[in-house]
């Protein structure tokens, strides 16, 4: 027996952050939409779940904060990180009057957010999986799916989203899995919650290395602390199997910050993992199609950037396609397509920069001469450690932590700190050189191309 066609404005494969937003912006401009997702919410997926003052701007955005606020998770207004026995803390600068940072576990999260969708007027399914794009006249023009009792379903619309994560079954039907930028990271990834008795504490939001291995308690919801370590790849072996509990406390004990931080508190979960970490970018836009979150744009959990991409580019997708999807004058497939490409331009062009600089704080390198000096800059003045935590909460760009004074000033104070090789300042110098030319090149080339 064949599947009952039906007819929707747009579909979304996925309905998390992206897809959540996606829906909501498009539902409250009173499009027909569906979004389907093989989860049964609540449900848990591998996320940092750190929400910037940004992130929290965009939660707000599609009307999300109230209900993200009433979880419970403490706000965060302090930053503060360390390398070796240099501390800096600042706050952030406010974005849409928020000023604070969360952490609010992805089972909550996702369900809060999916909720605000359904209310807006979307139509979720759950427990339901893509198995195949309709396509008609070179277009994708809908999708064929089965719900929890097998049941086959084939729904059509103008446009399909892919909001179904790194391993997006819709980019691979569209043949745009492959990325067009792509970095390997350094880093591997294992996290875990911990009780938090330190009440005096969970307004900071808390990072610390040491040599190539980095770590960080983020106060959450339900009185927990998420803290995740991000060892360079080449201690991997030591996570594995039944070794990953004994590597990740061995981990938290080689960073003596936070092992201070979690002294007094008990590790209440499982460790978990995630390993052979990718940073790219994908196609994301064709023929009544396009890739949301990270279907189409990825960088490393280190500077904690998926959640606010997803949401503010799911919200702004939408918002692109609605007055197309919604004319009069009916739906022509070129407006929708020019709609797609005009937004996904946009995201590279306003991600390409904090992609390149998450790329290097995630190649688990030890900490050069002169990023030691920044730290120790940071640490005397607030103003520069105001534009670092400020960088990760997409206020600054990632080139004003380093203007040429900048560089100069700290070049000079590695010439003049005991213990520092000028060999290893003037290599480093060729290094940040060659690398900021390398990724300038890249920027203009990739741009260029889109």
């Amino acid at each position: 027996m064949e599947p009952t066609t039906e007819q929707f404005d747009a579909v979304i494969v996925g309905a998390r952050c992206a897809g959540s937003a996606t829906a909501i912006a498009l539902a409250q401009r009173g499009l027909h939409v569906l979004a389907i997702d093989s989860a049964r919410f609540p449900s848990d997926t591998l996320s940092t779940h750190l929400l910037w003052p940004t992130t929290l701007a965009e939660i707000q955005a599609i009307g999300a904060l109230p209900a993200v606020e009433a979880i419970g998770a403490p706000r965060m207004p302090i930053a503060q990180a360390a390398l070796d026995d240099i501390v800096w803390e600042t706050g952030y600068s406010a974005v849409s009057g928020i000023d604070y940072a969360m952490c609010v576990r992805r089972t909550r999260l996702d369900a809060v957010t999916l909720g605000v969708a359904i209310d807006a007027g979307a139509v979720v399914r759950q427990q339901c999986t893509a198995t195949a794009l309709v396509r008609t006249g070179g277009r994708v023009a809908g999708l064929r799916y089965t719900d929890s009792d097998d049941r086959e379903h084939e729904v059509r619309a103008p446009i399909v989203i892919g909001a179904d994560g790194r391993k997006s079954f819709v980019a691979k039907a569209v043949g745009a899995d492959v990325p067009l930028l792509a970095q390997p990271s350094g880093r591997a990834c294992y996290f875990a919650y911990w009780t938090d008795p330190h009440a005096d504490l969970r307004h900071i939001a808390s990072q610390w290395r040491v040599d190539g291995l980095l770590g960080t308690a983020f106060p959450c919801d339900d009185g927990k602390v998420l803290s995740l370590l991000q060892p360079p790849i080449d201690l991997i072996p030591e996570f594995r199997g039944r070794k990953v509990r004994e590597a990740y406390l061995a981990g938290v004990d080689a960073l003596p910050g936070l092992a201070k931080r979690l002294a007094g508190c008990e590790l209440v979960s499982q460790v978990r993992s995630c390993t052979g970490i990718e940073s790219y970018f994908r196609r994301s836009s064709g023929p009544g199609w396009a890739l949301a979150g990270d279907a189409g744009h990825f960088k490393d959990p280190v500077t904690a950037q998926g959640i606010r991409d997803a949401y503010r580019y799911g919200r702004l997708l939408g918002e692109a396609l609605a007055p197309v999807l919604g004319s009069r004058t009916g739906v022509i497939p070129d407006k929708v397509d020019a709609a797609t490409a005009r937004w996904a331009t946009q995201r590279e062009r306003d991600c390409i920069e904090i992609y390149q600089w998450t790329n290097v704080l995630a190649a688990g390198q030890p900490p050069s001469p002169i990023e030691y000096e920044l730290y120790y800059r940071a640490q005397s003045r607030p103003d520069y450690a105001a534009t670092l935590a400020d960088i990760y909460n997409r206020v600054a760009a990632p080139s004003e932590m380093t203007p040429p004074r900048t560089i100069t000033a700290a070049v000079a104070s590695a010439l003049r700190r005991p213990g520092v090789a000028g060999r290893d300042v003037a290599g480093d110098v060729r290094d940040q050189v060659g690398r900021v030319g390398r990724d300038l090149l890249q920027r203009r080339r990739f741009l260029s191309t889109r």
